[in-house]
C-alpha cells in the first residue's frame, strides 16, 4: 500500500511535509529540524541515526470510522514493533498512548495529526520516530533512552527496519479499516505489560492524580485505579513510575 515514499535529506518535520500529500503516501527524512512529539515537545532527529517517518491515512473510510480514528495510534505502535521485530528479533513494548520501549528506556514515539483543511477530518498524518543509533537520542536522556543498536549490540540497516515497519503497518491499517479492531487491542495489550498493576500519576486538567493501571478499554482509553474507583483517562500526561 505504502508504494509512494517521498525521500528527504533534511526537513523541518516529516508530518508537515506529509500534510499535503494524498492517501498512502510516506515521508521519510534522514534528518529533522524542526521534529515533535506529543503535548509541542521536541523529537531530537540528528542525521543518519534515526527513523523519521510519516504516512498518510483516512480512517474515515473504515467500516466504523469514528473507533477506527480512535484507535490509529495503538495500532501503529503495534504495527511498528510487529516490524522491528521482524526486522531484528528485537522484543519491543508498548506505553500508553504512544510510546515504544525496550525494558524501561524509550526506542520511539508516534504523533498522530489530523488534516482537516477547514472542514471534516479527511486524512490523518501518522509520524513516527525510532532511535536506531545511539546517538538518535541526546545525552541528557541517555539513561531513559535506547536505540536499536544499543539493545542488539550491533548495526542495523535503517532500510531493512523501514521496510518491515510499512509491511506491518499496512497490514494493521487494512485491519483498522476493516474493524478488526479486538486483533489489534489483543496485540496491544499482550505487548503493554505496563498497562496493569503500574504505579502512575495523571497529569490531568485540575492537578496530579496518583493511581494504579488497570488495563486499557476497547475504546483504546487508560484504565487507572483511584483508590476503590476506576478512572478512563482519554487525554493528560502519564508520568510511570
Amino acid at each position: 500500500m505504502f508504494d509512494a515514499i517521498t525521500r528527504l535529506d533534511v526537513t523541518t518535520s516529516t508530518n508537515d511535509v506529509a500534510a499535503t500529500l494524498p492517501e498512502g503516501s510516506v515521508v521519510v527524512a534522514d534528518h529533522q529540524t524542526a521534529g515533535r512529539g506529543r503535548r509541542g515537545r521536541t523529537w531530537f532527529s540528528p542525521p543518519g541515526s534515526g527513523l523519521y517517518v510519516s504516512l498518510v491515512l483516512a480512517p474515515s473510510r473504515a467500516a466504523d470510522p469514528s473507533r477506527a480514528t480512535t484507535l490509529l495510534t495503538l495500532a501503529a505502535g503495534v504495527a511498528i514493533a510487529e516490524g522491528i521485530d521482524a526486522a531484528t528479533s528485537l522484543r519491543v513494548d508498548l506505553k500508553w498512548p504512544n510510546d515504544l520501549y525496550v525494558a524501561r528506556r524509550k526506542l520511539g514515539g508516534i504523533l498522530a495529526e489530523a488534516v482537516t483543511a477547514g472542514g471534516p477530518v479527511t486524512r490523518v498524518v501518522l509520524g513516527f520516530g525510532l532511535n536506531i543509533a545511539a546517538a538518535a537520542f541526546p545525552p541528557d536522556v541517555s539513561d531513559r533512552a535506547t536505540s536499536i543498536e544499543t539493545e542488539l549490540g550491533r548495526g542495523v540497516d535503517r532500510e531493512v527496519v523501514l521496510q518491515a515497519a510499512l509491511a506491518a503497518l499496512a497490514r494493521r491499517y487494512d485491519d483498522l479499516v476493516a474493524g478488526r479492531f479486538d486483533d489489534i487491542l489483543d496485540a496491544w495489550r499482550e505487548r503493554a505489560p505496563a498497562a496493569r498493576g503500574a504505579r502512575v500519576t495523571w497529569m490531568s486538567g485540575t492537578g496530579a492524580v496518583a493511581g494504579v493501571t488497570a488495563g486499557v478499554d476497547d475504546a483504546g482509553a487508560l484504565l487507572m485505579r483511584i483508590g476503590d474507583r476506576t478512572t478512563r483517562i482519554v487525554s493528560g500526561e502519564i508520568i510511570w513510575h
